[in-house]
């Protein structure tokens, strides 16, 4: 790993520091339907430098946590963390992801250098069970019971925002669930 004063991370350089949201939105499955649950949370990414892999791909990464609670009783339903990867060489975006229900995703996509009219960046990344490059692991129990199919997701950061949007394809209950996260952030703390 290098200096990270002399990384090139790319798009991913928006999204490093400490952000909180609380207009969060997660639409999860129910056996008789679906609920919504209002949410709050902090996502901290940390830059920590760059990685070669086979002496030729060299991938810049931010490392990321976020915490997610409910506004309705303030206990926490989503822990996850993972890397934020960029390969400037490529112009792909990564994103690998583990939750403590036994599943773990790397998604991936082109970046375009697709922006809003405001100038911030659109991060897109996507996976699935049966793609080539971006894959979905998950425990025997996960894969009987809620196994995730599909995964997609839609970043949007600049000017001290941050959006995102992401569709997890799950067969729960006996049902094919489009599980919905959406929320708005802004950095707390920058960079530093």
């Amino acid at each position: 790993m290098s200096d990270n004063e002399s990384i090139d991370y790319g798009p991913l350089a928006g999204l490093i520091g400490v952000w909180e949201g609380n207009k969060g939105v997660d639409v999860a499955p129910e056996p008789d339907g679906s609920e919504n649950n209002p949410y709050y949370e902090t996502i901290t990414f940390s830059a920590i430098g760059d990685v070669t892999n086979a002496e030729s791909q060299v991938l810049a990464v931010l490392h990321y946590r976020q915490i997610v609670q409910r506004k309705s009783d303030d206990k926490v339903f989503h822990d996850e963390t993972g890397y934020w990867m960029w390969d400037a060489k490529s112009r792909l975006i990564m994103h690998s992801l583990v939750i403590p229900r036994a599943v773990a995703v790397l998604a991936g996509g082109s970046y375009d250098g697709k922006k809003e009219d405001d100038g911030s960046l659109i991060l897109e990344v996507s996976a699935g069970l049966d793609h080539r490059d971006w894959q979905i692991v998950q425990s025997p129990f996960m894969r009987g019971n809620a196994r995730t199919t599909e995964f997609r997701q839609r970043i949007t950061v600049g000017n001290g925002k941050l959006s995102y949007s992401e569709t997890t394809i799950v067969e729960i209950y006996s049902k094919v669930f489009e599980h919905t996260d959406q929320n708005e952030l802004v950095l707390i703390t920058a960079a530093g």
